[in-house]
């Protein structure tokens, strides 16, 4: 199978979407305290136009076989204006999904390659991500890749009321 990764275009939108709407329910599903369905597509068309023309943005899509499969999103950030902080620029990769058929084809590797490339030629020192506990196969794919644990993000859920107990 041949995979082509490049920079997502408008015309995408409606095939990014639905790649997207994958990944949300699986967060969906697994956090329903945090992650509700959305009304309409998984992203507006305005929000996906304007990270795919920012310079400090890279949306890329894979396609096989005339057909969007995946997809990644992926920005440089610098660190605060804090004293305790080290200056550097870093690259976060914001959002990554491969359509569930095409999963461990390597398509994911790829994504995240090009994700590397790009971010290396903006002059990041390093990628970062987020990825939730309950994903352990993502957890497993990016320490394969060679990511490692930087930080423990946790929380406490606070009942305020009757109506927050039930969630």
């Amino acid at each position: 199978m041949e995979v082509l990764i490049r920079p997502a275009r408008e015309q995408d939108y409606e095939a990014l979407c639905a790649i997207i709407g994958e990944v949300d329910r699986l967060h969906r599903d697994n956090l329903p305290h945090r992650f509700q369905a959305a009304e309409g597509p998984a992203r507006s068309k305005s929000f996906l136009v304007r990270r795919m023309g920012a310079p400090d943005i890279g949306l890329f899509v894979a396609e096989t076989e005339g057909s969007l499969v995946g997809f990644i999103d992926v920005e440089i950030r610098h660190t605060p204006d804090v004293p305790i902080f080290v200056p550097r620029r870093y690259a976060i990769v914001d959002d990554i999904a491969v359509k569930a058929a095409y999963r461990r084809s390597g398509i994911g590797e790829a994504l995240m390659s090009e994700a590397r490339a790009w971010a290396e030629a903006k002059g990041a020192t390093s990628i970062e991500l987020n990825v939730y506990a309950f994903n352990r196969g993502a957890i497993a794919f990016y320490r394969q890749l060679g990511y490692e644990v930087l930080s423990h993000r946790m929380v406490k859920r606070l009942a305020t009321n009757a109506q927050d107990q039930q969630r």
